[in-house]
């Protein structure tokens, strides 16, 4: 029996690009969330936690902070893995950073950052988990989840930010929580709905 056609793996220049991109939409949700002066899930919305709570930069300290989920993503996925999710951490947080005075937002509605964020960010992370990289953190530990027990990944994604969001709560007013949380509901719907490995051919 011949090989089916379209059993096919992506070249480098396609993962190049898809990364690339699914990192710029990604990085574009968070800004949109950060004007707005929301949070989210992970560990981009822990650095935003301590970003507001200190004033240290966003980027730096999301960059700093997926540093240790590196050896858990080499060790349960592999290298290529890793050095995937390595790059996209590193091209979102420089392009967080480049949009800043680019994208000017001095005004927002909380409902419209979140929204959008919701729907950018989750675009993003398929986009990213299509091809095999992440925004690390949680986002790893979901995807080796998922492969070794069947578990959604935007189920497992949306546990921890129901967490995180509880000790945002302590330092963040409740109207901005409530908001952050509809953001991330439109977010782990996104990936929840359309991240089904038996719809992807190409891996």
């Amino acid at each position: 029996m011949s090989a089916d056609p379209y059993a096919r793996r992506y070249t480098l220049f396609e993962d190049a690009q898809g990364l690339v991109l699914a990192s710029a939409q990604a990085a574009l949700g968070i800004h949109l969330l950060r004007a707005a002066g929301l949070v989210t899930g992970g560990t981009a919305g822990t650095a935003l936690i301590l970003s507001y709570a200190t004033g240290l930069n966003f980027s730096a300290l999301f960059f700093a902070l997926n540093i240790p989920f590196y050896a858990l993503a080499w060790w349960a996925r592999g290298p290529i893995f890793c050095l995937k999710s390595l790059a996209t951490v590193t091209f979102v947080s420089i392009l967080a950073e480049a949009l800043k005075p680019f994208v000017v937002l001095e005004t927002i509605h909380p409902a419209a950052a979140a929204l959008l964020f919701g729907v950018s960010a989750g675009v993003g992370l398929l986009g990213l988990f299509r091809h095999s990289g992440t925004l690390g953190g949680i986002s790893i530990i979901a995807l080796i989840v998922q492969d070794r027990f069947g578990w959604r990944a935007g189920h497992v994604q949306l546990s921890h930010d129901l967490i995180l969001f509880a000790i945002a709560a302590l330092i963040l007013p409740l109207d901005r929580i409530g908001w952050s949380l509809l953001g991330a509901l439109v977010l782990n719907f996104v990936i929840a709905f359309n991240h089904r490995r038996d719809w992807y051919i190409v891996s």
